[in-house]
């Protein structure tokens, strides 16, 4: 573990990286590309927790959920990131990698109940934790849980895996001229609205001191790189 710029992190990503090229549901392809990047820094020797969205099979406040009560639709949300957690684990176990699905909702034949305590030691064991059902509470999305769970474990650093290589001042895949930030303040980022995160969740790293680093996860190799000391993506601090 000497040597790791970071030691223990939280890995957020979103739930639409699990639909792959299909665009929905879950694509065995790239559930396996993702638990690659996992093994990766496991590998390394980092203590890893992950918190996975749930878009690509419900999110609460789509086009879908509308008309649904929203603290409904938000529970939808959540049950869909307990299958998305599901899906990785199982791809993580097959590549040897031992790894705890904890859930903010109980379903104990599925998933252990979230206890801080009790995730603090499996990744003292080295075991790979993923939480989810996110905070267990409507209102608050899966950006926010990542903060939340980061700061109870005491992890050093939330990385955000996404499909661009970190955070532009506009949509780099509909702008070409968009302009790539190396890094932000978290007031920077609630200021110009860049939606890299939630407001919630920036302001509770801002109030911690938890630093945030928007990386692309679609090439292997970032995870390595962002682990030994490369600086790549943008960091928000």
């Amino acid at each position: 573990m000497a040597g790791l710029r970071f030691k223990r992190i939280l890995l957020k990503l979103s739930g639409e990286m699990l639909a792959g090229d299909q665009g929905f549901g879950i694509q065995p392809q790239a559930v396996d590309h993702l638990a690659g990047q996992i093994q990766t820094a496991h590998d390394l020797g980092a203590e890893v927790a992950v918190v996975i969205g749930g878009g690509n099979i419900f999110r609460g406040l789509s086009d879908e959920a509308s008309g649904m009560e929203r603290a409904s639709a938000d529970y939808m949300g959540m049950l869909a990131t307990v299958l998305n957690a599901l899906a990785l684990q199982s791809r993580l176990e097959n590549r040897g990698v031992h790894t705890r699905v904890m859930s903010a909702i109980e379903m104990m034949e599925l998933a252990e109940p979230y206890i801080r305590r009790k995730a603090v030691r499996h990744l003292e064991k080295h075991r790979v934790v993923i939480f989810a059902a996110g905070t267990g509470n409507p209102y608050f999305s899966t950006d926010t849980a990542a903060a939340l769970r980061a700061m109870e474990i005491h992890a050093e650093v939330i990385l955000k895996g996404t499909k661009v290589d970190g955070i532009y001042d506009k949509d780099p895949v509909k702008h070409p001229d968009a302009l790539k930030y190396e890094e932000l303040s978290y007031f920077q980022v609630l200021e110009k609205e860049l939606k890299v995160m939630d407001a919630t969740a920036i302001t509770l790293c801002m109030d911690n001191k938890l630093p945030v680093v928007v990386f692309s996860s679609e090439d292997d190799r970032n995870i390595h790189r962002l682990l030994t000391g490369e600086t790549i993506g943008t960091l928000v601090h």
